[in-house]
């Protein structure tokens, strides 16, 4: 597209250029990128309506939001970004059609399945001629930091950055899988659903080369990846059961980027730290003892308002000082029931422990909703632990009472630990290593998965 003598012209090939004035009654005002999913694939495109709200001309194809943003301001279009769930709701927003209606399709541009946006967006402009390198726009949750990660091509090399960590790698995917799904979470008094974005790099097997947590525009993945025809797979609206089993189907020498920084404390503020924190705890029984517990709470709770304001939060020990006692006790205490084989993995998560009313909990970190399964021989419940190795990949499957897996957890698991739990609450429990097959049909089998 471009203006020209206040008529806005798309170069369309093989045929007329296609001018909409920007002056008059039937002026085109308004540029809209939409996504449109259809029954063989998802469909994105830019359409012009006139001030009236009736479609001008539709244009499907993948095109970087910032540009299409950029010539609207240029154009003095106004710009709108539509992403719709439903085809059919998608075709009423803008079904009505002014007089001389376009399509760019018509002349033999392809719009559904695998050839849309893939294809499409070659014919018009591919991303990567444009700025060379993809970014995410917002952090894996919402409200979290913008991930510093970025992706690019060096011929059909595909190169994946985290500059924070100073780390790249350099791959040939057989696709991209852009997923959400959802997580339930804890907030003070109540739980809430979240969902979790990125954009994973998989083999010719489906098999995860590397995740890349974080908000990646839709329709800059599928215009970056049209380049290199390089198909993408849509799973921003796939059930979270069947994209957190697909995440968790790692490829042998797996990685993922976060592009954000790991916060450590150097070893002055770890002493400075233990010092406020033996500080704090005197200055906690004088209060106390001298003015009482409501006197150290509103103190405490003026004491991290600062905190907040000075960004120096590894200080908060002096105004909760029992964090100096009770992180190590924590951490004692969780050693303690993994050598009795009441809890199995690490402390942080995902770790299994049994419920009083004999059900499996998978913890999953802090603050998030563990997930209960019911112990039995029945199908569905958890009656085994089946502990494997597949070349430099380890992990733990549950499995029902036939051998299916019901739960994939990835990681490092070890095995006198799971032993020692599954002996101790009756499950059945099995080591073995994998061959590619094998290790290809369980992780697809299973019903859910830690990514």
């Amino acid at each position: 597209m471009r203006v020209e003598q206040d008529c806005l012209v798309v170069d369309v090939p093989g045929r007329h250029p296609i001018r909409l004035p920007l002056t008059g009654e039937e002026r085109a005002a308004r540029l809209v990128m939409y996504r449109l999913p259809r029954e063989n694939g998802v469909v994105y495109g830019v359409a012009v309506l006139d001030a009236r709200g009736r479609g001008m001309l539709d244009s499907p194809g993948a095109r970087p939001r910032h540009l299409v943003e950029a010539f609207a301001v240029h154009a003095g279009l106004f710009f709108e970004y539509r992403h719709h769930v439903a085809e059919r709701a998608g075709h009423a927003d803008i079904e009505t059609r002014a007089r001389g209606w376009r399509n760019t399709a018509d002349v033999g541009l392809p719009v559904r399945g695998d050839h849309s946006p893939h294809e499409v967006a070659l014919r018009l402009r591919p991303y990567d001629e444009v700025s060379g390198e993809l970014r995410p726009c917002e952090g894996a949750l919402e409200g979290t930091p913008c991930p510093a990660t970025t992706l690019s091509w060096d011929g059909r090399t595909l190169v994946a950055a985290d500059p924070v960590a100073g780390r790249s790698l350099r791959l040939v995917p057989a696709s991209l899988y852009h997923y959400r799904y959802r997580r339930r979470v804890l907030v003070p008094g109540k739980e809430e659903t979240r969902s979790l974005t990125g954009l994973a790099l998989l083999d010719a097997d489906g098999l995860v080369l590397a995740d890349l947590p974080g908000e990646w525009p839709a329709h800059e993945v599928a215009a970056f990846a049209a380049g290199r025809r390089l198909p993408v797979h849509d799973a921003l609206v796939e059930p979270s059961r069947v994209v957190r089993t697909a995440l968790g189907r790692r490829a042998p020498g797996w990685a993922r980027l976060t592009g954000l920084e790991v916060p450590r404390m150097s070893r002055a503020k770890k002493v400075v730290a233990v010092c406020a924190g033996a500080a704090g705890l005197l200055a906690m029984a004088y209060v106390v003892t001298a003015g009482g517990w409501f006197a150290w709470r509103g103190l405490s709770a003026l004491g991290r308002m600062l905190l907040d304001l000075l960004d120096a939060k590894w200080l908060a020990v002096f105004f909760a000082p029992l964090l100096v006692v009770l992180q190590p006790v924590r951490q004692a205490w969780h050693t303690w029931r993994i050598r009795r084989g009441t809890a199995l993995g690490p402390p942080g998560g995902p770790y299994l422990s049994v419920t009083r009313g004999g059900t499996l909990r998978v913890r999953f970190g802090a603050r998030m909703v563990p997930d209960d399964l019911a112990i039995g021989p029945d199908l569905g419940r958890a009656a085994g632990l089946v502990a494997y190795r597949h070349e430099r990949l380890a992990g733990l499957f549950v499995v029902d009472g036939e051998g299916r897996p019901v739960r994939h957890l990835p990681g490092p698991w070890p095995l006198e630990d799971a032993h020692r739990f599954a002996v101790r609450h009756g499950l059945g429990f099995e080591a073995r290593t994998l061959g590619r097959e094998e290790y290809l049909e369980l992780t697809a089998r299973a019903h859910d998965a830690v990514p």
